[in-house]
């Protein structure tokens, strides 16, 4: 479990395609810290460390995941937002996160907030993904590339959050622009009340 608070960004240094797989191997500050077997977010989806080497780490994005979230996308040299999972002893500092992406969105508009930055996001909904959970609420909470924000604006298939300077700069919400993809994942508090309605 993941609360949404990025601790940095890792920088990808080599893909390999394994069959329907992808082995990622990353780079960050605390690549010393991590054991074979931990969970990392990635972006917001939470893989497993396969095998650390020379100051890399390595994760491994199965088909599913791959079809899901914008990690099939990566280069090497871009920057992926990465979380430990969480310290039970520690504050709540975002919200519930699982790891587990629902979907991609596109950006499709950012805009200048004399100091802050907005950004718009718009996804495939249907009645049907709104029935499970996939949607948002006004100052409800949302996960775009694994960091923990609150919804403004939302529409049927479409949300804004707004980027503080720090954010921005310790994010790859630095990376984001019009027509760049992200991933989701709707609030899990949505999606059990949403499946309580439909027993």
């Amino acid at each position: 479990m993941f609360s949404g608070i990025i601790e940095e960004f890792a920088t990808v240094v080599a893909i390999k395609k394994d069959r329907d797989n992808i082995d990622f191997t990353l780079n960050c500050s605390f690549v010393s810290e991590l054991k074979i077997d931990q969970s990392v977010a990635h972006n917001g989806v939470c893989l497993t460390v396969v095998s650390i080497d020379n100051g890399n780490y390595t994760v491994t994005a199965m088909k599913e995941t791959l079809e899901r979230s914008n990690l099939g996308l990566l280069k090497v040299g871009d920057k992926v937002n990465v979380e430990r999972s969480m310290l039970m002893n520690g504050r709540l500092d975002g919200h519930i996160v699982q790891g587990h992406v629902d979907q991609t969105a596109i950006c499709t508009c950012v805009e200048d907030a004399n100091g802050s930055t907005y950004f718009t996001f718009e996804y495939a909904a249907d009645r049907e993904m709104a029935k499970r959970g996939y949607f948002t609420v006004d100052k409800g909470s949302v996960t775009v590339n694994g960091v923990s924000l609150t919804v403004c604006n939302p529409t049927l298939n479409s949300f804004q959050v707004a980027i503080i300077p720090y954010t921005f700069e310790h994010t790859n919400f630095c990376d984001i622009k019009v027509g760049s993809t992200v991933n989701l994942e709707f609030d899990i508090l949505g999606k059990y009340i949403a499946r309580l309605q439909q027993l």
